[in-house]
């Protein structure tokens, strides 16, 4: 079985909230979040 990456730029709220939605459908998916600035977001 192959794996799968997500790449997610921007560390906003609307990232940090597709990452955490991804990660709930898919536990094996690998997610990566790019953000430029200092500080990211965070999701539950």
């Amino acid at each position: 079985m192959k794996s799968r990456n997500l790449v997610i730029i921007g560390g906003g709220a609307g990232g940090a909230s597709t990452a955490a939605e991804a990660k709930r459908r898919d536990p094996s998916l690998s997610v990566t979040m790019i953000e430029q600035g200092k500080y990211v977001s965070t999701a539950a």
